[in-house]
């Protein structure tokens, strides 16, 4: 099939990877307009505009996909010039308008990182971690109006393992998403694929502000575990002690926390080899911390460097 693909982060680059390897022609791909990044704020194209240029891909950068609008004008000249036989979209970061579902023949089919109705939204992934899920997975859906409420044409399963963190699962759910992705394709092509209502009650996973992930220590271990993970490595969990904020990384896992007494939620015992935490149940074991203008470190070194008294607590 002739596709336009629609994606802009690193995410995205997977799955644009896989199409273009497959029997499938991607003839050009829209993404976000450049954006200012690192210390230079220089412009940057998105990592799905920088593969297609590598390519020799066409690359479509409009601002706005409205009607109204200038870019929204041209973009629907180009896409009738194109005539892309489906458009695949993979976190893209536009809403696509209503007169433009049925540009293309098979419309435009979202490769989204949950089981849907679960977790519809900007945030699957975090969410089904945050939530304690055990099971998630990855969805082709067809966009229509609604927010991820589109008939399904392809699921794959996952199992999500109790160290993953928002990355590990993104990238596992990435690449097998990808491939799912060009099946779904090949399906739609084939005429194979029965679509299918969405079945069962939605949950919905908006994006996440950094106030979000502030880290509540009354909460049990295990929720805050779960907390640190869905928010590592973006953007970041994070606590306070005294006014520092500082960034958590996911906790030690590597064996039985042993303290002389129970330590009340926030408060901060630092050991030899080890810094242990209050929650709401048991203490934990941090990994690594990062203090302001500073990378991730190992706790313990973060410990001794501060010169923690006994009544250092996070907030």
């Amino acid at each position: 099939m002739r596709l336009v693909f629609a994606g802009t982060p690193e995410p995205a680059v997977v799955a644009l990877q896989k199409l273009i390897d497959s029997d499938h022609e991607v003839v050009a791909v829209l993404t976000q307009p450049d954006a200012r990044r690192g210390r230079g704020r220089t412009l940057h194209p998105s990592a799905v505009a920088e593969l297609a240029q590598q390519h020799g891909i066409e690359v479509l950068k409009p601002t706005s996909l409205k009607a109204d609008t200038e870019d929204g004008q041209a973009i629907r000249q180009r896409l009738a010039e194109l005539a892309p036989d489906c458009l695949p979209v993979v976190a893209y970061g536009q809403l696509i308008t209503k007169d433009l579902l049925d540009v293309a023949p098979h419309g435009w089919v979202n490769l989204h990182f949950s089981l849907l109705p679960a977790w519809r939204g900007a945030a699957p992934v975090q969410a089904s971690i945050r939530e304690g899920d055990q099971i998630t997975g990855a969805t082709t859906f067809r966009i229509d109006e609604g927010l991820d409420t589109g008939v399904i044409l392809s699921t794959i399963e996952d199992t999500i393992q109790a160290t993953d963190t928002a990355d590990d699962l993104l990238t596992r759910l990435a690449y097998s998403g990808g491939d799912l992705l060009v099946e779904t394709m090949t399906g739609l092509e084939q005429g194979t694929i029965t679509p299918r209502a969405q079945e069962g009650e939605a949950t919905y996973a908006s994006k996440i502000t950094t106030q979000d992930a502030q880290i509540d220590w009354s909460k049990p271990a295990e929720v805050i575990d779960r907390h640190i993970r869905a928010h590592t490595p973006g953007p970041g969990a994070w606590t306070t002690l005294v006014d520092a904020r500082l960034k958590v990384g996911p906790i030690s896992h590597s064996g039985e926390v042993e303290v002389a007494a129970d330590l009340a939620p926030g408060a901060i015992l630092a050991q030899k080899n080890s810094v242990v935490v209050g929650t709401g149940t048991t203490p934990i074991v941090l990994g690594n911390i990062q203090p302001p203008g500073k990378k991730m470190m190992n706790a313990a070194d973060w410990a001794r460097g501060v010169q923690l008294d006994q009544e250092a607590k996070f907030q």
